[in-house]
């Protein structure tokens, strides 16, 4: 199938043999479109967790597979049964892919949907996915962006932001009640403050890094607990600002070993722990489970419909992502070895078009100007103030 100016190659990041660095090469540029699919020609990919789990074989992915489920671009071509969405469109990319629409998810509550258990694959875990100049995605499950957040701020919100929003909904809290994220700091960590201040919620924030807890600060929780001071020092500190109760609940993001127990433990008796964090094992003290009630709900990503409404969220309250951009596809290696640092404060993204890797180059010039004209501006007003107060002396004296 031919597509009028789509290329017959285009450059991809791999994952062609498990524990390895992705290899970046010319590969052919998806042309085949059932009738739900999108072809969209990538702006913005970034870096999640869970590719690091596609690198090491955890989620059984067959080889060779182009890496990021994080995605999101401009639709190209459409499939005969698209009717949502028209070439031109700017689109944030789906994870599930050919849901079967017939099994009890399927046909349950929204929440549930992507649950179904005999869909194709997951997009850039099981199927190719974002770091390619093109991609094809399930239109029932796209969203649409809305104006004003750009492609560097949707990207993450693929997985990551529709994770923590997940995490957030099903904790099922009000306004003015409280919730500590463990793993306040980090790329999920850092969109849950935001998205829990903007519904009305008291936020504790829990990291382990320096500049997590920063991060967690600056993202909006109101209080911030050093997690290296140990188990019973964050309880004790959580029990300070809840009248010695414990948050009502906890979403655990962080996959440390302790994350788990540390989340239950400071969640109030008979409260929700809700555990997205994916570690091989997760350990909780049966006293937590049984003489404190409390229940461990697991999260996985977020329906279609939920992951719409987080967009418009996102534009509503001006959600913003805290990035590291890299330009082009072969930064990719720059991207992982700073992320493996663990030096890296919120997420990792890859300016992929070149179009976009212009607009954001300007955009930063832009913003840099504007920078410096309030530096200035603020220098200048301050060389006024110390010479008024001169003026002011010389005159008393």
């Amino acid at each position: 199938m031919v597509i009028e100016g789509v290329p017959e190659k285009m450059l991809a990041a791999q994952v062609v043999e498990f524990n390895k660095p992705y290899k970046i090469d010319t590969v052919p540029t998806p042309t085949s479109l059932s009738e739900h699919d999108l072809l969209l020609k990538v702006k913005v990919a970034s870096l999640c967790h869970t590719d690091g789990m596609v690198s090491a074989g955890i989620m059984g992915t067959k080889l060779p597979c182009t890496a990021s489920h994080e995605g999101c671009g401009e639709v190209v071509a459409l499939g005969s049964s698209v009717k949502e969405f028209n070439v031109g469109d700017r689109v944030m990319a789906g994870l599930p892919m050919h849901r079967c629409g017939h099994c009890p998810d399927c046909l349950g509550p929204d929440e549930l949907k992507h649950y179904c258990p005999n869909l194709k694959g997951h997009v850039g875990v099981t199927i190719d996915g974002a770091f390619a100049e093109y991609m094809v995605v399930d239109g029932r499950e796209g969203s649409k962006i809305p104006d004003g957040v750009s492609y560097a701020t949707a990207a993450p919100m693929a997985c990551a932001g529709i994770t923590i929003w997940g995490g957030l909904v099903r904790a099922g809290l009000k306004a003015g009640e409280t919730v500590a994220l463990v793993g306040a700091g980090g790329g999920l960590g850092h969109l849950g403050c935001q998205f829990a201040r903007a519904m009305g919620l008291q936020v504790v924030g829990i990291d382990a890094r320096d500049e997590g807890l920063e991060l967690a600060k600056s993202s909006g929780a109101q209080v911030v607990i050093d997690a290296r001071l140990g188990k019973e020092k964050a309880v004790e500190e959580v029990k300070k600002v809840t009248n010695g109760m414990g948050v009502d609940s906890t979403v655990t993001i962080s996959d440390a070993p302790d994350a788990a127990a540390l989340g239950c433990a400071i969640t109030k008796m008979h409260g929700t722990m809700i555990q997205i964090a994916q570690p091989p094992e997760i350990s909780i003290p049966f006293d937590e489970l049984i003489f404190r009630d409390i229940r461990v709900h697991g999260s996985l990503i977020s329906s279609r419909n939920e992951a719409q409404r987080m967009l418009d969220f996102v534009a509503e309250h001006n959600i913003t992502v805290k990035t590291n951009a890299f330009f082009g596809l072969k930064e990719i290696p720059h991207l992982v070895e700073l992320a493996h640092s663990g030096k890296m404060a919120g997420k990792g993204v890859i300016i992929v078009d070149e179009d976009e890797i212009s607009r954001v180059k300007q955009r930063r010039g832009i913003n840099s100007w504007l920078n410096n004209l309030e530096q200035w501006y603020l220098a200048l007003a301050q060389t006024n103030v110390a010479q008024k107060i001169s003026v002011n002396l010389s005159s008393d004296t």
